[in-house]
């Protein structure tokens, strides 16, 4: 019984441990390739889109943000899902006093909150209705982009395979860990573009051909809009790649809770995207898409339900050994050993979670809490639980107004 829970533990947990190993190595390799700029000029329009709610805080710092000197033809879009503050007065005032700053500006109010992604798609159908043709840069309110970031990202369209740029975060914050947690992503995120594209950019700031993909295919049910556009531009054909020079700053939650609640929150909207967008579109034939698809899938939806498993399998050994006394010889080496490990990552995963850095566990602690977040996720899809609507984090709305 004990060295068949022992295999068990040590099979399931190297279905983890291996393809994540694999998948770090080769992002490794790739991020030593070079992804060339553009040097050809281009004047495309630019539509700024910002979906906002209740936003009243901040949303004065962010225009002011955008309010900056743009070499093209550039517009502003505000679509506000439904505020009850006087976000939507805000903005009309200010851009009174500020007339000039873009070509045109736009304001649409919805008559109630459909979620972000459903802000977005209305959004983009304003335009298409307009016969636009250009590029469109989405931000968040919360999220003050650097200067010349605009620029370098429009940039990025001078090269006609590029269907969508995504930026860095540079994230204040007091907590331990989350700048290190998000330059670990960050990494993967610069291999897959330098090798082909990222299923995965940063909402807060990215800009992608306005046409690029298909509107209809937007789950307006879940989050994570930014990857679904990401997905859907390139299973249409052209490429999405992360800017690590193109750089943004939002705030993090101040609490452990709020921040697991946000990652939560994103895990499950990337997993329902990586359920869904697959089902709709044939993968991409040429190019390492393919791979980084099947790869991202594999780590976000089985991966933690593997860990999970291996995780029942040594409640069930130590549980065994409990009973039936502490074994000898052979199999006394195996549980010790398994044990010594397990210890390591109950560490590593219980203070990396409560916000404690130690030296040398913390990066498994980082991997280890990052599929907790997976497997919850991934109970609620199973529950029925939408994650398109969320409880705004005033925190971070009070950190970034200076309040």
């Amino acid at each position: 019984m004990l060295l068949a829970t022992v295999i068990t533990e040590v099979i399931l947990a190297s279905l983890v441990l291996i393809p994540l190993v694999l998948y770090r190595l080769k992002t490794q390799r790739w991020n030593r390739l070079t992804l060339d700029y553009p040097t050809n000029p281009h004047q495309d329009k630019l539509t700024i889109l910002l979906p906002i709610w209740n936003e009243s805080l901040v949303i004065e710092k962010k225009l002011s943000n955008l309010n900056r000197a743009y070499p093209f033809e550039t517009s502003l879009l505000v679509i506000d899902s439904a505020s009850d503050d006087d976000s939507v007065t805000k903005v009309q005032d200010w851009l009174s006093r500020n007339e000039g700053i873009f070509s045109t500006t736009q304001l649409i109010a919805m008559p109630e909150r459909l979620g972000k992604t459903s802000a977005v798609k209305q959004a983009l159908d304003s335009l298409t209705e307009q016969n636009y043709q250009g590029l469109v840069l989405m931000t968040d309110a919360d999220a003050l982009i650097d200067d010349g970031s605009i620029i370098r990202l429009h940039g990025w369209f001078a090269d006609s395979s590029i269907g969508a740029v995504g930026s860095s975060a540079r994230r204040k914050t007091s907590l331990s860990g989350e700048m290190q947690y998000r330059e670990l992503f960050e990494q993967l995120r610069q291999g897959e573009s330098k090798i082909d594209s990222t299923p995965f950019l940063e909402g807060s700031c990215m800009m992608w051909r306005h046409g690029s993909f298909s509107l209809d295919k937007l789950n307006t049910a879940s989050n994570a809009d930014d990857a679904q556009i990401s997905a859907l531009i390139r299973f249409a054909g052209l490429r999405t790649i992360f800017d690590s020079q193109a750089k943004f700053t939002d705030f993090a939650p101040s609490t452990i809770d709020g921040q697991r609640r946000q990652k939560i929150r994103r895990a499950q909207g990337l997993q329902t995207m990586l359920m869904t967008v697959a089902k709709q579109n044939k993968l991409v034939k040429r190019g390492k898409y393919s791979m980084i698809f099947s790869y991202q899938r594999y780590l976000h939806l089985t991966a933690p339900l593997l860990l999970f498993l291996a995780g029942f399998s040594a409640i069930i050994r130590w549980t065994y050994v409990s009973v039936s006394g502490i074994p000898v010889g052979q199999e006394a080496l195996f549980h010790a050993g398994l044990g010594f490990l397990e210890l390591i990552i109950l560490v590593a995963w219980l203070t990396n979670r409560n916000g404690i850095k130690l030296p040398l566990v913390y990066t498994i602690g980082t991997v280890v809490t990052g599929f907790e977040y997976l497997l919850i996720s991934r109970i609620r899809i199973l529950l029925g639980r939408k994650s398109n609507r969320w409880d705004q984090h005033t925190d971070t709305r009070m950190l970034m107004s200076g309040n």
